[in-house]
C-alpha cells in the first residue's frame, strides 16, 4: 500500500462531502480543491551579496522537501542597482503529496510557533479564490537550524485553489484548520 498523507485522505473523506453539502453542488466534481502551494521568497539584498540567494534555496528546499529556484529580475532598475537575470528571489510550488505534507506542517507545526500568534488574517484573499499568506520569519519552521542562520527572511505562501469565489475558498482552507483571526465572512468579490 502506498502512503497518503493525512490531510489528503481527509479532504476525500471529510472534507469534500461537508462542503458539496454547506455550498448544494449537484457534483462531487464541483466542490473547490487545493490545487498547488507556491511559495515565494524575494531576496532583495541579493544585488550586493551573491550567497544569499544560495542560502534561501538551500532553507526553502530544506522547509518544502523540493527543489527550489531562484527568480531573476525581468528588467533593469538603476536606483536599485539592478540589472536584467540578476536573481533577485527563490520560489517553489508544490503540488499533490508535498503540497499536503507541506500544508499539514505548515498548520500542526510551524504557525504555532510564531511569537503572539492570535490566527492569520482572512483578508489575504484575491477575488478568485487564491489566498495568499505572508511569513515574516523563516525560523518558525522546525527544519531550519536557528545557530545557521545569518538573515532573517520571510516569505509569501500563495494557496491556489479551484474555488470560484472567496467564500468558498475561505471555508475549504478553514476545513483544511488554517487558522483564521476573526471568523468573519468576507464578501464574495
Amino acid at each position: 500500500m502506498t502512503y497518503t498523507p493525512r490531510l489528503k485522505s481527509k479532504y476525500k473523506e471529510e472534507i469534500r462531502s461537508a462542503l458539496k453539502e454547506k455550498f448544494q453542488y449537484k457534483s462531487v466534481m464541483q466542490v473547490p480543491k487545493l490545487e498547488k502551494i507556491a511559495i515565494n521568497q524575494g531576496v532583495g539584498a541579493a544585488t550586493t551579496d551573491k550567497k544569499l540567494i544560495d542560502v534561501a534555496i538551500t532553507e526553502l528546499t530544506t522547509i518544502t522537501g523540493q527543489q527550489a529556484v531562484s527568480s531573476k529580475s525581468k528588467k533593469d532598475i538603476s536606483n536599485f542597482k539592478l540589472r536584467k537575470n540578476m536573481p533577485v528571489g527563490v520560489r517553489v510550488t508544490l503540488r499533490d503529496n508535498t503540497m499536503y505534507e507541506f500544508l499539514d506542517r505548515l498548520i500542526a507545526v510551524a504557525l504555532p510557533r510564531i511569537r503572539d500568534f492570535k490566527g492569520i488574517n482572512d483578508k489575504g484573499f484575491d477575488g478568485r479564490g487564491n489566498y495568499t499568506l505572508g511569513i515574516t520569519e523563516q525560523i518558525i519552521f522546525p527544519e531550519i537550524n536557528i545557530d545557521k542562520i545569518n538573515k532573517i527572511m520571510g516569505m509569501d505562501i500563495t494557496f491556489v485553489t479551484s474555488a470560484t469565489n472567496d467564500v468558498e475558498a475561505l471555508e475549504l482552507l478553514k476545513q483544511f484548520g488554517l487558522p483564521f483571526k476573526n471568523q468573519t465572512p468576507v464578501n464574495n468579490g
